[in-house]
């Protein structure tokens, strides 16, 4: 009888799997990964049932900016060449990527939170995958980023805003709400993660306003051509991840605008998932 026919039936083999403790552990934290993000994305949603006033800037403020500055700024409408006869479809996409930026500043808040009352530290002995710590809160601000989408498309509409091309236009607004959700949230937790405090939301906030108002926010190029704004705003990414978010309301959405704007959102998303993960492994020193 050869070597292969005295294998028992279903044994496991050398090579076949992890053989020592520490690898069959590390084997099993990568399949909980998801099932321990959901847990603190769950854990993250009902923080808010408990205090709704959470999300009270999510769905107040773009609202607000959409009348403020629909009313401000609405004789831009008479420059040559400005792509829309309403402010609104200017502005809506605008308001938009505010509130969801401010969806990912509530993973800062958490994480802020946590390390001040000493719960991270629970969360850092746990035998959880350690991804799993951002992930989880990063996923649920993916979902809140959709919550100003469903307030204030609808309130721009009531104002006369208009996609031009449905259902195209509504679904890259959604990529852009939700990917600058997670840029905000990948940079609140990265400063969070260094100043271990709630305090620091103040400054994640600075970074989140001078990224939005420093690009073509509220007037387009063209209008700030021979300012110190205009090369500014030329190298923000915020200025293609807008003008993306914009493409439905403005024109029918072609490629050419679309992956300037998605390729924007990898390249900050993923410099910014470096930052805050240098952040989280201070936590471990």
């Amino acid at each position: 009888m050869s070597t292969t026919d005295a294998t028992p039936e279903g044994a496991v083999q050398a090579g076949d799997g992890p053989s020592t403790p520490v690898e069959r552990f590390e084997h099993g934290a990568q399949g909980r990964i998801a099932a321990v993000s959901f847990e603190l994305a769950r854990r993250n949603y009902l923080g808010t049932i408990r205090i709704p006033g959470t999300i009270v800037p999510i769905l107040v403020m773009p609202v607000f900016f959409v009348l403020a500055f629909g009313g401000a700024f609405g004789a831009l409408t008479d420059l040559p060449g400005f792509p829309t006869d309403n402010i609104l479809n200017w502005m809506v996409p605008f308001a938009v990527l505010q509130g969801a930026s401010f969806a990912g500043l509530g993973a800062a808040f958490s994480a802020g939170r946590d390390l001040e009352t000493g719960f991270y530290d629970r969360l850092l002995l746990a035998p959880a995958p350690r991804l799993s710590l951002a992930t989880g809160p990063l996923s649920f601000s993916a979902v809140r980023a959709l919550l100003p989408v469903l307030i204030v498309v609808p309130v721009g509409f009531l104002g006369g805003a208009r996609f031009v091309d449905l259902p195209l236009g509504l679904l890259v607004l959604v990529v852009a709400a939700v990917g600058t959700g997670i840029a905000a949230g990948l940079w609140g937790l990265g400063v969070v993660y260094r100043l271990r405090t709630q305090r620091a939301g103040a400054l994640v906030q600075v970074g989140i306003f001078a990224v939005l108002f420093l690009s073509v926010g509220q007037v387009p190029l063209e209008a700030m051509d021979g300012t110190w704004l205009e090369p500014v705003a030329r190298l923000n990414p915020m200025t293609r991840i807008l003008t993306m978010a914009r493409s439905g309301y403005l024109e029918p959405v072609t490629w050419s605008v679309v992956w300037p704007g998605l390729l924007a959102l990898a390249v900050a998303i993923g410099g910014l998932a470096l930052f805050a993960w240098r952040g989280f492994t201070k936590l471990e020193r």
